[in-house]
């Protein structure tokens, strides 16, 4: 399965470097720092009290307890997609529901400023039936578009969009910022929460552990939670520049946006620019 051999992939890293301590960014707040590298992880429809702290996500939980676990964030709306365009884009681009396909254009979004920036992006989708695909689900269903905001950017290069198989043993080639996104089994909607939690148990910790000598970062996160109004989500930053513990401020996906965008001196896109990017959970110590 695609999965196992990700997982392999991840776990094939060679010994840790010796470590290197975060940047800070000209122009950007010297509170954050500039990873060499960002892995978003984003999974499916459940609340923050169905995963942190839950018998059925111990490896989640366990992550959480490793780097900041955040208390109080929200997705945006529901359903899913919407979600998915507005982390990417600083804004829903008037996507309500979960149809497809979705053509965006040329409009801003965070592929492509990284590319403009010189930086570099992928986004790694399981069961992508093949690198470029722009066909709204895989023929067994295990892969949905609606979950792949970049495909729906024509301004992103069809070489972006990747095939979780592609994700490279040698981590040290991984873009500037990418995206990782489990099928619809793995991500937890259309399964339970241990399926989501086994699967990140066999799949992160190769890059948690390399992250943690190569000044990289995973932040771990949903689209939305079981349809509440509250709309409560686990999010997790876990790397060498965060400072561990759970931390109550109050962010969303835009804040997670905005986060990226003054890591790379990047302009905030949309609502991004109306939220301070996550401060406060900083170090650089390694």
């Amino acid at each position: 399965m695609v999965v196992l051999a990700l997982a392999g992939c991840v776990r094939q890293s060679t010994a840790p470097a010796p470590e290197s301590p975060p940047t800070s960014v000209p122009g950007v707040p010297a509170a954050l720092p500039r990873p060499d590298h960002v892995l978003v992880v984003i999974f499916e429809n459940k609340s923050y009290a169905q995963v942190i702290g839950a018998p059925e996500a111990p490896y989640l939980t366990s992550l959480a307890r490793a780097g900041a676990n955040f208390t109080d964030a929200h997705g945006e709306t529901h359903p899913s997609q919407p979600n998915y365009v507005r982390l990417l884009s600083g804004s829903t681009r008037g996507v309500t529901d979960d149809s497809c396909p979705r053509n965006l254009g040329d409009a801003p979004n965070l592929a492509r400023q990284l590319l403009d920036a010189g930086l570099s992006f992928a986004g790694y989708s399981e069961d992508l039936p093949a690198d470029g695909f722009t066909g709204c689900a895989s023929p067994d269903g295990r892969y949905a578009r609606k979950h792949n905001p970049w495909a729906d950017f024509a301004s992103v290069p069809a070489a972006a969009n990747r095939a979780a198989g592609d994700f490279p043993a040698d981590l040290a080639t991984l873009p500037t910022v990418s995206f990782l996104i489990p099928n619809m089994c793995d991500d937890m909607h259309d399964c339970p929460v241990s399926a989501g939690d086994a699967w990140a148990g066999r799949t992160l910790p190769g890059y948690v552990d390399w992250a943690a000598h190569h000044n990289s970062l995973l932040i771990v996160t949903f689209d939305e939670d079981n349809g509440t109004a509250d709309n409560h989500i686990p999010t997790i930053l876990v790397g060498p520049m965060v400072r561990p513990g759970d931390t109550a401020r109050r962010i969303n996906h835009d804040t997670l946006l905005r986060t990226l965008e003054d890591m790379y001196g990047l302009p905030p896109l949309g609502a991004a620019a109306a939220t301070p990017p996550i401060t406060g959970i900083w170090t650089t110590r390694p």
